[in-house]
């Protein structure tokens, strides 16, 4: 089954939470719920995932009744990027927007929408799929549910890698360099670099662009340990505003990081337990 076998991930959650309670000297009756996040299409009502091109390709896993069944309380899953965006909303740089989208860049591509005050998950759970959408720029491929798509192939965290592996010959740098890496060096100078963080930074733009028009959202926070790199930001910004959209949204980076999906987690696993938090 390997370690990203569901059964594998949750014993190894049963594990780190039997840790955590050893460590806190707490009882073990003060659990009242847990909370996890998926990549890829999740059912939350059903408590499924569905699909996803990561975690050995996991196909229609029972997560939550397996974590009920194991932990003995009551549980509840999401897809990650929407947890994100619910961390960010409860106490992070979205918390006073009722309307607004996370971007999430990462090993991959995807938002999270919060909107009238709450998420927004589409009739099959898949709103926020961006990494499927087709914008100029990118060559379009069919779309392949349980595989990445377009858009993620080129400016997902992976994608960047391999683009990157396209400029070999043209810049002294490594082609093993990270996209974190990448952009930096484009700061620095490094015309390659640049050119690639201008190619990600303008096909991120025209994505936001049209999920502009159709969301009317004020707000994109950008996300993931790539989406929050400075010089993405800043690069994306400037293409954004030369797209002269008649409403221009903000653009402004997690404050949350890596903690945003542990916060939002934490504020479903309360839900689930049934404590009131306030937003």
């Amino acid at each position: 089954m390997g370690i990203s076998g569901a059964g594998a991930i949750v014993a190894k959650i049963h594990d780190g939470l039997r840790n955590l309670l050893d460590e806190t000297s707490a009882d073990p009756e003060m659990l009242k719920g847990v909370a996890a996040g998926a990549p890829g299409v999740t059912d939350p009502d059903d408590g499924v995932v569905i699909a996803t091109s990561y975690l050995m390709g996991w196909r229609d896993v029972p997560l939550q009744r397996m974590l009920e069944d194991t932990l003995q309380v009551p549980a509840a899953i999401d897809n990650d990027v929407n947890l994100a965006a619910l961390g960010e909303s409860w106490c992070g740089i979205a918390r006073e927007a009722a309307d607004f989208a996370f971007l999430a860049i990462g090993t991959g591509l995807g938002a999270g929408l919060f909107l009238n005050g709450g998420l927004f998950r589409g009739r099959g759970w898949t709103a926020g799929e961006i990494g499927y959408m087709l914008v100029p720029g990118i060559t379009p491929q069919t779309a392949r549910p349980h595989e990445p798509g377009a858009l993620e192939s080129v400016i997902g965290g992976t994608g960047i890698c391999k683009q990157w592996q396209t400029y070999e010959g043209r810049t002294p740098l490594p082609a093993t360099l990270t996209p974190t890496e990448i952009f930096d060096h484009a700061k620095w100078g490094d015309p390659a670099a640049a050119a690639l963080l201008h190619q990600t930074s303008t096909l991120l733009a025209r994505t936001i662009y049209n999920m502009s028009l159709v969301l009317n959202v004020p707000l994109f926070v950008l996300g993931g340990s790539i989406g929050m790199h400075a010089s993405l930001h800043e690069s994306t910004e400037a293409e954004l505003a030369a797209l002269n959209l008649r409403s221009r949204p903000k653009l402004l980076r997690s404050i949350l990081g890596a903690d945003a999906q542990i916060m939002g987690a934490l504020r479903l696993a309360l839900e689930v337990a049934g404590v009131h938090t306030p937003r």
